[in-house]
């Protein structure tokens, strides 16, 4: 068996893994295969043994013409699947934007709350303050519901971006929820338009984003519509092009990075943390 090389990596920026499991019927990816418990389950242990830091549940999709999934649905199917990791002392993230699904995973110990719409609800503040959760608060040109198809500009989009957070990071703050639970997701594909260019002008950004809000960044390029569109390339072969991507929002130090494929991701990492290494001590 091969040994892991053993090196500091004090000098190269690792973001944390979060790896992706959808216990949802049509996600764009991988719809059904990991509906049941059992198959979940199975799925985030693999996932967990190929590096990942975190494992994000995901119990309804949210692409263009998804079907719409109650609370109660969702509920039931994070039921058993979020239990058993938990107990296992598992960092788990919940991808809901539905409050019910929030009260759920949190009084259930969930460590993270994904929320696409980015916790539009005032009302609900307080609430959230008091589970302790940390809160991924994204973006998108919708606000509300799943992604659909709209065209964007680019330099619109990253004003845009920018107001949003501004004033929901802010308001998050003035009802009692420490900065420091804050975690900021600017969107990518469809959650920022129809083609490729405001995905790429976000992810181009990354650096002046972090330096203007000064929050932990999460990103989730894996598989997404804007890559299958640069490189003409089907789902199943747009696993170089979601590395790629992945890759360079590591390098412009993002601290969380959402995949599908966490194996690539973590075995692409450790290389590049070897060679800064390696690098620094032959100058």
């Amino acid at each position: 068996m091969v040994r892991p090389l053993a090196f500091s990596r004090e000098s190269w920026h690792r973001p944390q893994l979060v790896g992706i499991v959808n216990v949802s019927t049509d996600s764009f990816s991988d719809g059904g295969r990991f509906l049941t418990p059992a198959n979940a389950l199975a799925h985030a242990r693999r996932l967990l043994a190929a590096g990942a830091d975190v494992v994000e549940l995901g119990p309804a999709a949210s692409h263009p013409g998804a079907a719409p999934v109650t609370a109660d649905e969702e509920v039931r199917r994070l039921d058993l699947v979020l239990d058993h990791l938990v107990a296992d002392g598992i960092p788990v993230s919940v991808d809901s934007f539905q409050s019910k699904t929030h009260r759920f995973a949190a009084a259930r110990g969930a460590t993270f709350l994904n929320d696409i719409q980015g916790f539009p609800d005032p009302a609900r503040y307080a609430e959230l303050a008091d589970t302790g959760c940390r809160l991924v608060v994204m973006h998108s040109v919708q606000r509300r519901g799943p992604a659909t198809k709209v065209r964007t500009d680019p330099q619109t989009v990253l004003t845009a971006l920018e107001q949003f957070f501004d004033q929901r990071l802010a308001a998050l703050q003035a009802a009692g929820i420490d900065r420091e639970r804050l975690i900021i997701d600017p969107g990518l594909g469809y959650f920022l338009g129809a083609t490729p260019e405001p995905s790429l002008a976000v992810l181009g950004a990354l650096r002046a984003i972090r330096t203007r809000f000064g929050v932990p960044i999460m990103v989730s390029p894996s598989r997404k519509s804007f890559l299958r569109a640069i490189t003409g390339r089907e789902l199943a072969e747009i696993g170089p092009a979601s590395l790629a991507a992945e890759l360079y929002a590591a390098s412009h130090r993002v601290d969380f990075i959402r995949t599908h494929d966490v194996a690539a991701l973590r075995d692409a990492l450790t290389v590049l943390a070897a060679l800064d290494h390696y690098a620094g001590t032959s100058r």
